[in-house]
């Protein structure tokens, strides 16, 4: 699994625990549907810790929990 990917798959189970859609959390985060739907479907190559940052803020955790789960702990090296 990829950075991308894992950013993609807490998302998904964050949004599941809390019971909000995808559009909800663009609403509570400020940012547009279509951004959120990009880092949902891994169209965002790159999506940044501000990004992150703004969903964070949206669902009321800080980076540290979100970043705090075992969907990170085996990434692949993304050296290029």
């Amino acid at each position: 699994m990829t950075l991308v990917e894992a950013v993609a798959a807490r998302i998904i189970a964050l949004c599941h625990q809390r019971g909000i859609t995808p559009n909800r959390l663009s609403t509570i985060s400020g940012m547009t549907q279509s951004t959120i739907n990009n880092i949902l479907n891994t169209g965002s190559k790159n999506p940044t810790i501000s990004t992150v940052k703004k969903i964070c803020d949206g669902l009321e955790i800080t980076l540290a929990e979100f970043f705090d789960d075992d969907v990170f702990i085996n990434l692949e090296q993304e050296i290029k």
